[in-house]
This record gives structure tokens, C-alpha cells and sequence, in this order.
């Protein structure tokens, strides 16, 4: 008996033991042939980036483990192994397909929305003094969370720190005083 049929023999005594209840052959069996599972599956799709090969091989595994009562131990593995590999191979072929024919790429397509006035295709800045004038015009409170929360970008747990103020207070002052500058902008026609 040469190697190669040494260990053909030796693959399918572990899967015979593994039929039985053996993890420790199971998980042996397992490390030995997910080597020449992902070789299999890189031959046959030479094409596959690595994650899709990993993906197959996962499958391939998942398939075994699902499928492993049906295999004869009298039989070599290897071979039992390939057809499972066929098939996970063609199902992720459909796959891919089926993908294929529903997906749209998007990488390169522009940004757009129903409402035409959020399809602007410059964005505008209204007028800063304007803006800065109605910040001075609110209350303490809320012009200290607008600087701290919007202007010099802190998140809701620094500003609660720096303010003493609890985090809702903040959110609750953020939201009136955004809600004042909507209003004082529209009014001059600068928002």
C-alpha cells in the first residue's frame, strides 16, 4: 500500500469513527480535509477571490457535517467529499446567478431623492452673520449646547461633562434651539 492509499484509508477510518460518536476523529478528519476541500473548490474556480473560496469551503464543511450518516465507510472519503464539493460548487453558481439577475450596482450612481428640492445640485450657504446673529439671540442654555454640540462637534457625554448638564437636558435644549434658528432664519429669508 503506497502513501496516498495509506491515507485514503486513514481519512476513512476517521469518518467511520466519527459515524460513531468520535469527536476528537471527527475533529481530525475535519482538519485533514479542508486543505484539499479548498483545493478542490480553487482548481474547479480558479476565478474565486479568496472570501468566495472560504465561503464554499464553509458550505462544503457544513455540508459533510449535515450530510456524514450517509457516507460508506467501505468506501474511499475522498471521492464522497468531491461530489459534495460539485454540488456546493453549482449551488453557489446558481447563486451567484440568481444574484446577478436582481442586483443593481450602485458604486457610480448619483445621489437623488423624490422631493426635487432635495436635489440640489450646489449646496447653498445662507448668510454666516445671519446665522450667528440668531445663535446670540437664544437663550443661555440652548446657544451653549448648539456651540458645544453642533458647532465645535462634541458628542451628548463631553458636553454633559463640560456643562454639568444631564444628557437629555442637552438633547431637549439642542432640539428647541434648532428649532428657534429654523424659524429666526426663515424669517429673514436666509436658511
Amino acid at each position: 500500500m503506497d502513501a496516498a492509499e495509506a491515507h485514503a484509508e486513514h481519512l476513512s477510518r476517521l469518518m467511520a469513527r466519527a459515524q460513531q460518536g468520535d469527536h476528537d476523529a471527527y475533529v481530525t478528519l475535519l482538519r485533514a480535509i479542508t486543505p484539499q476541500v479548498r483545493q478542490l473548490v480553487r482548481r474547479k474556480r480558479a476565478f474565486l477571490g479568496e472570501s468566495d473560496v472560504e465561503d464554499v469551503v464553509q458550505e462544503v464543511l457544513l455540508s459533510i457535517h449535515a450530510v456524514r450518516a450517509t457516507y460508506d465507510p467501505a468506501r474511499p472519503l475522498m471521492p464522497w467529499v468531491a461530489a459534495i464539493v460539485r454540488h456546493r460548487l453549482a449551488d453557489a453558481a446558481r447563486q451567484h446567478v440568481r444574484q446577478g439577475a436582481h442586483e443593481i450596482v450602485v458604486d457610480d450612481l448619483d445621489v437623488t431623492f423624490q422631493a426635487t428640492s432635495a436635489n440640489i445640485q450646489g449646496e447653498t450657504l445662507g448668510d454666516p452673520e445671519a446665522l450667528a446673529q440668531a445663535i446670540q439671540a437664544l437663550p443661555p442654555g440652548q446657544r451653549q449646547a448648539v456651540e458645544l454640540l453642533k458647532l465645535r462637534e462634541l458628542s451628548l457625554k463631553e458636553a454633559s461633562a463640560a456643562t454639568g448638564s444631564s444628557i437629555g437636558a442637552l438633547k431637549i435644549a439642542t432640539h428647541r434651539a434648532m428649532a428657534s434658528l429654523r424659524r429666526a432664519l426663515r424669517g429673514t429669508g436666509r436658511e
